[in-house]
């Protein structure tokens, strides 16, 4: 019956005499549950809080518990948990500085406001995993000691940090200015020179695959070349200089940089890689030139990415409707569209132009049931969720394009409750229809009954408020235990069962 208690745990009906009895009798995971709830008493919110130090925390990120709630020595982590949202006491900080678990200072190193004293100490931190993170999170003037570490792990966090001065940064990207780093991870672990292969046989190593040391640190070098290229706080005058490397990453994180020059777009546009050109196409910093020329790149991925661009101008977004697959997606060019553009789009006599418009949810009424009426199942298909349409709307487009929109249909807000259930009985079934119906709130009882029948919409229907008490409580023995804790988290389950329920 534990999947049942389960059920009960997340039933918004539960009566507050029952959640109590449920509160006493429930272990660790029941727990979990339980402070997923949202009319927990404090008393309540207290007793699963000292179940374990997991639920403890999922309570204060939650933002249910306060600083009150907690003591830092026996639940650090919750304690932290509030730090990190800025809700605990800035004298626990000392003592979880200290902390002999190295997790909970690395945790710490992440808070936000660290008085000065605190922050000495954790730069001083014995644990190199501990430093790291401090430089990652870390204020200006921190941020800069820490760049300057012996240790090229706290560099990399350094540059990784958007509050890393630029100075400091292009220091780091170049190597120029800073003593040479005397250990990485690779070297701390492993005699050198080393290179972490592919088919290592150490299910322990966590390693990543082409980790390298040979005494220059060239992998931990490599990646913070690599994340500098993607901190905006890196000159771009540093950055650019990288449009020629050698390595395919780092040209890549280059062609993502806003504020990348015109030059250095039409320079990486003609990379011999496609996922570097790839990446420059969803730039917004590229112009009209680099634009249509990536256009017709057929290379892997790029005219999709590029027609994610948001300055993608609308007549080569149309040409791309056509030379790549986006799927029902709504384009950021496309959402922005003016009135005076979302009028001609939806006017075009090309259906896979139409087929983006119509992903909008925002339609006039008089261009959204144009599209509804659409000859072309494809757009149809994309506008037929858009709430506001008619029941005669949604029939009509069922009539006239039958499965190959109705799972659409279904998932449309002001689909009625007998149009809901004449789609459940739609021959040829649509298996996607029935997980449709049970998540539609007017989804009538009849329809629900026809959804049991599906393996896939069985727990959604087993859930829904509107099928009958009788079913419900059947379906608290069934065989499948997902469909029995749906079943007994379902809202119109009887308070008599629900007693008959508890342990």
């Amino acid at each position: 019956m534990n999947h049942v208690l389960h059920g009960l745990a997340a039933n918004p009906s539960l009566p507050p005499e029952l959640l109590d009895q449920l509160i006493g009798c429930a272990d660790t995971d029941l727990s979990g549950e339980l402070a997923e709830r949202t009319d927990l008493t404090p008393a309540q919110l207290t007793t699963l809080a000292a179940r374990g130090e997991e639920i403890a925390v999922q309570l204060a990120y939650a933002g249910r518990l306060t600083a009150a709630d907690i003591d830092p020595a026996t639940q650090p982590c919750a304690a932290l948990a509030l730090l990190d949202e800025g809700a605990g006491r800035q004298e626990w900080m000392p003592l979880l500085a200290t902390h002999p678990t190295p997790r909970c200072r690395e945790k710490l190193a992440a808070c936000p406001g660290l008085p000065p004293d605190v922050v000495r100490t954790l730069a001083a931190d014995p644990d190199i995993q501990v430093v790291a993170e401090l430089a990652l999170w870390a204020a200006p003037d921190t941020a800069a000691g820490l760049a300057r570490h012996p240790h090229a792990e706290v560099r990399l966090a350094a540059a990784a940090n958007d509050s890393t001065p630029s100075d400091v940064l292009e220091m780091l990207i170049s190597g120029e200015g800073l003593p040479p780093a005397r250990r990485c991870l690779v070297c701390d672990r492993e005699e050198t020179p080393f290179v972490h292969e592919g088919s290592c046989p150490r299910p322990d190593c966590d390693l990543p695959l082409g980790a390298a040391c040979d005494g220059s640190h060239q992998s931990t070098v490599h990646e913070i070349q690599r994340v500098a290229l993607l901190n905006p706080a890196t000159p771009i005058d540093a950055a650019v200089r990288f449009a020629d490397a050698p390595s395919m990453l780092l040209r890549s994180a280059l062609a993502t940089r806003p504020d990348l020059p015109s030059a250095v777009s039409a320079r990486l546009a003609v990379d011999p890689i496609p996922g570097v050109r790839a990446e420059l196409a969803e730039n917004p910093a590229i112009d009209d030139t680099v634009i249509r020329t990536l256009a017709a790149d057929r290379g892997h991925d790029v005219q999709r990415r590029l027609a994610h661009n948001p300055n993608v101008p609308l007549d080569v977004l149309a040409d791309l409707a056509h030379a790549t697959r986006i799927g029902a997606t709504l384009l950021p060019r496309i959402a922005a569209a003016s009135p005076q553009e979302t009028a001609q789009l939806a006017a075009s006599p090309d259906p896979a132009v139409r087929m983006l418009v119509a992903q909008r949810r925002d339609l006039p009424g008089e261009i959204r049931d144009t599209l509804a009426a659409d000859p072309d199942a494809k757009v149809a298909k994309s506008v037929a969720s858009h709430p506001g349409l008619s029941d005669t709307h949604l029939r009509a487009m069922v009539a006239r394009h039958a499965v190959q929109v109705i799972a659409k249909v279904a998932a449309n807000p002001d689909a009625s409750p007998a149009l809901l259930e004449e789609l459940t009985r739609h021959q040829p079934p649509v298996r996607k229809v029935f997980r449709e119906v049970t998540r539609h709130p007017l989804a009538p009882a009849p329809a629900l009954l026809v959804c049991l029948t599906e393996q896939r919409a069985r727990p959604l229907a087993a859930a829904h408020p509107n099928l009958p008490q009788p079913v419900i409580i059947e379906l608290l023995t069934d065989n499948d235990d997902q469909v029995a804790e749906a079943a007994a988290a379902n809202p119109s389950l009887p308070v008599g069962v629900m007693v008959k329920l508890m342990p």
